[in-house]
Order: structure tokens, then C-alpha cells, then sequence
């Protein structure tokens, strides 16, 4: 009985290390159990799904018919067929991003109440089956096998982000729509997009052209790291135009990923007041697109003049951008020339304000008043809390978690992203080893141990974290590839934070599924850093 109690113990331990090796999916789902068995994808395999859910079971047959050449069609139906089928069905009493996914050897199930849980299915279908599905072209003699099991997923957090800095250097909308792609695949729900920097507007403003006539290019680049003092000579720009805007918000939109843009203000402004130095707190000086990294003293002055042109900045920008969000960044803000101006100094005594903080706190009201005039949220960097916190704003806590901790405590929405655990910038392993970076040090397995609710916080003030995000600035990172290469595999290890439960998670297992993972990655020409895949 001892002996056959311990091989019985053994098959068991054995077919759940199996069943664990099948299931490499990133981010983790919520309740997996393994089945035993596999559904195999074969020529006479369908896909059926209710009208509803059309354009979600579209994309996954798009993927399937590219590795296997096959021209197949969707069959919408309200019911599918009993054998080598994949099924969409509704269920309405499932969350807005959850679904669930059961895979028999005759067929596999995708249940959700919306298009975009359904989506979140398929991503995990995808990652079911074998990694070459993601290449982009037909694979001869691909088996497509699904190992059976039964899973029932939701997202930890309702806001999952993934931040990408294209004032610093541009990058094209081909490398836009591929890290939308990306976005989706490991199931972020947010795109921050950051426009506009003292190094380079990049986003076309009809009533104001010369933000990109002359605020897209800077006439030089800084050489090597920050206070180097070398420049390269050569003009730096580029800008999407309102056309090109549009394209890629309608192609996030299909791939169920809402876009943020950042307009930032009231500092980061150089590249702004070079097109429009009437703006700036010194409107007879000549002012410059911003040519090394840093933090500029030239930030906009808060005249009418100014509040009248960002609102017509914003009214465009908000036409383009339909979610609820828009960001106005507010932080690092030099209070150097607000403290010269005579103007700033009048009008601090006119309104009662104690200090600059309290102008900048003035400045950001203003703003937020208006975006919520228009039905919109504001978000703004941490420093918005300076001054005083305007009533509507949504926090990016950056500079630790002490702002966050500080605005939840007041009742407002938080998103996490402090710079020691979700800067993607910062170097990854010995800088003697790496290209160059900002700085900082931030390895795969300490962003993986971030927890985004702090335990200063009570359970209350925890439900105004609405999630958190990544973010990745480029001063250093002049192609696509280097993008690449510091956001993967580090985002992989962010979107399970986001996603999956806090009791779930554990680092060795989630270096094992990566191992799988970065083949999908590989196989959709990712340039990600591999450090990981050696390190003991």
C-alpha cells in the first residue's frame, strides 16, 4: 500500500509539472486547472462566434490562417458545432475584462460578457499554443496543439500601463503600432504616449503650426551622457501628423488598447515657447528646442494668453483622443523665472498665493477645470499635489510611492509608478556591460516584486489605486531596437503585477514560463535583453 501510495504521489507530482511546463502564459491567469489530453487545431477546425464577438474571433482566425496558409472564414452562428470547434459565447454575468477559457479535445470554449474580455481570451489562447503561432509569416508542418484545461481569469487592477517618451527621440508610427501590439499581448489595457518635451513637440496642432514647424527639431543632439558637453551637429525631429494620430488610436482601439496623450505644462515647455516665446515668462528672449537632457528653466507663464492657447491645444488633442484620460504632466516644474516675473509676483498677490508652489497649484486648477468641462479626467505627475491638489485629478506617484500614499489618503485615484521599481530606463544589469543609460539599476526580479498597494494605506484608501505603469523615457534610446531591448523582458514581469493575483505569484515560476515566453517574443522580432535566460 506505502509503495503504491508513493507512485500515485509521484504520477500526481509528475503530471502537474508536466501540465505546469504546458502553460507558459505571461500574465499569469488568475485559477488554471490542467486536463488531461489536447485539442488539436486541424483543416476542418472552425471558429464560430456570435456577431458580437466578430471581430475578436476575425483576429485570432487572422493569425491562424498566416503560420498555416490556410484562407479559412469565421462562422457566425449563436451556437457552434459539437466537434473541432473554437467557440465564442457571451456571459453576462462575468466582469468587463474577465473571461473564461476551457479546452477539451473536442473543442475549445472562450466565454466573456465583452469583446474585450473575449480578446484577453484569445491573447491567452494564443500562448496555448505553440510559440511559432506568433511568427509572421507560414510555418510548414506546425502542429497546432492546445493542452486541455480549464481557466478562469480577471485582471488584479482595472488600469495597466505601459508609458513610451517619443519627445526625447521620435519614433515612427510602424514602431507605434507594434508596441500597441506588445501592449495587448501581455494584456495592458493603457498606452501613455508622451508628446510633447523641451527636446521636441511631436503631435500636430492645426491652429498653431509652428508647434511643429518649428517645435519638432531641435538643430543638434547631446553626444554620450548628460553634461558631456559634445553635440553631434545635426538637426533632430519629426512629428505625427493629425492623420497618423488618428490611424494609430483606431488600431489600439481594435486591439482593445485605450491611448493616453501627455501635453506637458506648466514646465517641459522649451520646444513649445521656441515656436510662440510669447508664452514663456521672457517673451523677448529667444528661446531654443531644448538640445541636451534634463530640466529646462523655461516654462510657460500663467497668463490668459497661455491658459487660451493650451485650451486650444487641448480641444484638438482631445478630439483625436476619445478615452476618458488626458495627462498634463505638472511635474518638474522650475519655479526660477515664476520667481523673477513681475507678472508671476502680481498675480500670486491678486489671487492670494503664498508661493510659487501655490501659482503652480493655480495654474493646474485652471487646467483641470477646463478638461472636466469638456468630460474628461485629468492625470498629472505627482507634483500636481504641490500647492494643493486639484479636486478632479487622477496622480502618477513617480518620485516613490509618497504621493500616492498622499492622494489616496485624500480620496482621489492613484496610479503607481514609482521610478525604484517601473523606470524601464534604468540599467537592467552591470553597466559595464549594457548601453548606455539614464542610470539607476533595476533588475527583472526586483520589478517583478513590486506590490502596487503600500501597507500604509487602509483597505478603503487601497480601492483608490486604480493600477499602475511602466514608463520609459528615451534620452538614451535612439532606435526601436534599444527600446525593445529595455522594455522586454521587464514589462513581461509589470504585466503580471497588473494582472495577476498577489497569492499566485513567484519569481522561479514566472523565469520558467519566460523562457517560453521570450520565444513568442523572438518569433514577433522583439529585440529583448536575455541577461535573464543565464543567470542562476
Amino acid at each position: 500500500m506505502k509503495k503504491l501510495f508513493v507512485c500515485l504521489s509521484l504520477l500526481i507530482g509528475s503530471f502537474a509539472s508536466f501540465a505546469q511546463n504546458q502553460y507558459n502564459i505571461i500574465p499569469l491567469p488568475q485559477k488554471l486547472t490542467p486536463q488531461s489530453g489536447e485539442f488539436v487545431v486541424g483543416k476542418n477546425t472552425v471558429i464560430v462566434s456570435t456577431s458580437e464577438f466578430k471581430d475578436v474571433a476575425n483576429f485570432l482566425n487572422e493569425q491562424l490562417n498566416l503560420v498555416t496558409g490556410s484562407s479559412k472564414k469565421v462562422s457566425i452562428k449563436e451556437k457552434g458545432l459539437a466537434n473541432s470547434s473554437i467557440q465564442f459565447v457571451k456571459n453576462e454575468s462575468l466582469g468587463d475584462e474577465a473571461y473564461t477559457l476551457k479546452a477539451s479535445s473536442k473543442q475549445v470554449v472562450i466565454t466573456a460578457k465583452t469583446a474585450k474580455g473575449a480578446f484577453y481570451g484569445v491573447q491567452t489562447l494564443l500562448q496555448l499554443l505553440p510559440t511559432q503561432v506568433f511568427s509572421e509569416a507560414k510555418v510548414e508542418g506546425l502542429k497546432l496543439s492546445v493542452p486541455n484545461c480549464i481557466i478562469e481569469d480577471a485582471p488584479r487592477y482595472v488600469y495597466r500601463g505601459l508609458h513610451l517618451d517619443v519627445g526625447r527621440h521620435f519614433f515612427p508610427v510602424t514602431f507605434v503600432k507594434k508596441y500597441i501590439d506588445l501592449i495587448a499581448l501581455h494584456k495592458f489595457n493603457t498606452f501613455h504616449w508622451h508628446l510633447t518635451e523641451d527636446q521636441g513637440w511631436r503631435i500636430e496642432i492645426k491652429k498653431y503650426p509652428k508647434l511643429t514647424e518649428i517645435g519638432s527639431v531641435r538643430k543638434e543632439t547631446l553626444v554620450g551622457r548628460y553634461g558631456s558637453g559634445k553635440y553631434d551637429g545635426k538637426p533632430y525631429g519629426g512629428f505625427y501628423t493629425q492623420d497618423e494620430v488618428k490611424d494609430v488610436v483606431a488600431y489600439a482601439k481594435k486591439k482593445f488598447v485605450t491611448i493616453i496623450p501627455e501635453i506637458e505644462m506648466p514646465g517641459h515647455a522649451q520646444a513649445a515657447l521656441a515656436a510662440y516665446p510669447e508664452l514663456g515668462c521672457n517673451p523677448d528672449k529667444i528661446y531654443q528646442v531644448h538640445t541636451t537632457w534634463g530640466v529646462s528653466d523655461d516654462v510657460f507663464a500663467p497668463r490668459e494668453e497661455t491658459f487660451t492657447f493650451l485650451e486650444n491645444v487641448l480641444t484638438e488633442v482631445m478630439a483625436l483622443f476619445p478615452g476618458q484620460y488626458i495627462h498634463i504632466g505638472g511635474d518638474e516644474c522650475p519655479k526660477t523665472q515664476w520667481k523673477s516675473s513681475r507678472f508671476c509676483q502680481d498675480l500670486m498677490k491678486r489671487e492670494g498665493l503664498k508661493d510659487e508652489h501655490e501659482l503652480q497649484s493655480y495654474f493646474i486648477r485652471r487646467i483641470d477645470k477646463f478638461i472636466t468641462s469638456k468630460g474628461r479626467k485629468m492625470i498629472g505627475w505627482d507634483e500636481i499635489l504641490e500647492g494643493g491638489l486639484s479636486p478632479n485629478a487622477t496622480v502618477m506617484s513617480w518620485r516613490g510611492e509618497e504621493g500616492g500614499i498622499a492622494a489616496a489618503k485624500e480620496g482621489h485615484d492613484v496610479i503607481m509608478t514609482p521610478g525604484s521599481h517601473l523606470y524601464l530606463d534604468h540599467y537592467q544589469a552591470d553597466p559595464k556591460t549594457e548601453p548606455l543609460a539614464i542610470g539607476g539599476f533595476l533588475t527583472l526580479e526586483k520589478v517583478y516584486s513590486y506590490e502596487p498597494a503600500p501597507k500604509e494605506l487602509t483597505a478603503d484608501q487601497k480601492k483608490f489605486i486604480l493600477g499602475l505603469q511602466a514608463n520609459v523615457w528615451t534620452e538614451y534610446m535612439q532606435t526601436s531596437d534599444y527600446v525593445e531591448y529595455m522594455v522586454f523582458p521587464r514589462a513581461c514581469a509589470v504585466s503580471e503585477v497588473a494582472w495577476s493575483p498577489i497569492s499566485t505569484r513567484n519569481y522561479a515560476d514566472f523565469t520558467k514560463r519566460l523562457k517560453t515566453h521570450v520565444e513568442r517574443l523572438g518569433n514577433l522580432k522583439v529585440n529583448y535583453a536575455k541577461g535573464f535566460l543565464s543567470a542562476k
